[in-house]
């Protein structure tokens, strides 16, 4: 398995889970916020996830709506967050 699909699942059961829907429910590329899945709360949820999870940290730049639209879009946004934060530490 890939990283970005680690990552897409990882963060697919996360709403599964947190949602108490069924994973025929949430795709990949469903738009989690567009279809009612996740709410404010569930959004700060979900940040507080993937810091924990990947190690990373949501900046009030990164809050924009392409990069939570969907699992799809989370896991893309995680991926480049996590490879900047890893170059960084090599220039370091």
């Amino acid at each position: 398995m890939d990283e970005l699909t680690f990552v897409k699942d990882k963060i697919r059961s996360f709403i599964i889970k947190s949602s108490y829907l069924t994973d025929d429910v949430v795709k990949n590329e469903t738009l989690v916020f567009m279809q009612g899945i996740l709410d404010s709360m569930g959004f700060i949820n979900l940040i507080n996830f993937l810091e924990d999870s990947f190690s990373l940290k949501v900046n009030d730049n990164d809050l924009v709506e392409t990069n939570f639209e969907s699992v799809n879009a989370i896991a893309d946004f995680v991926t480049r967050k996590v490879n900047v934060g890893n170059m960084s530490n090599q220039l370091q």
